[in-house]
């Protein structure tokens, strides 16, 4: 890795990390999670954590029609997926959702949502 550019050098940190053990951790009882999300117009991919260890990753490609959906049902659809998938972990544990759109801390306040 010498002579390495600051661009590849992440990459190659990032290839390390996902290469070698421990990728995936045991909960940790009595912690909290932290639920991070993320959407795009391709795909969908979220990770379940404690502190900077990943308990779990999702991730899955949208269907067709997904594609026409507005990006703030797609952003709410990954966190509602997240939260059900890991019901079993979540359930009574105090619990942080990270998600990079803005529009969703607002959520709460609409008097006014669509059945998606």
């Amino acid at each position: 890795m010498n002579g390495l550019t600051s661009v590849s050098r992440p990459f190659w940190e990032l290839k390390q990390k996902l290469t070698s053990a421990p990728v995936l951790t045991l909960p940790r009882e009595g912690e909290h999670f932290t639920v991070v999300s993320n959407a795009s117009k391709s795909r969908i991919g979220c990770a379940l954590m404690q502190g900077d260890k990943v308990i779990a990753y999702a991730s899955w490609q949208l269907k067709p029609h997904e594609k026409n959906y507005q990006t703030y049902d797609l952003k709410l659809e990954r966190v509602v997926f997240s939260l059900k998938n890991w019901r079993h972990d979540l359930h009574g544990v105090h619990c942080e959702v990270f998600t990079d759109h803005q529009n969703l801390k607002y959520l709460f306040s609409q008097k006014v949502l669509n059945l998606r």
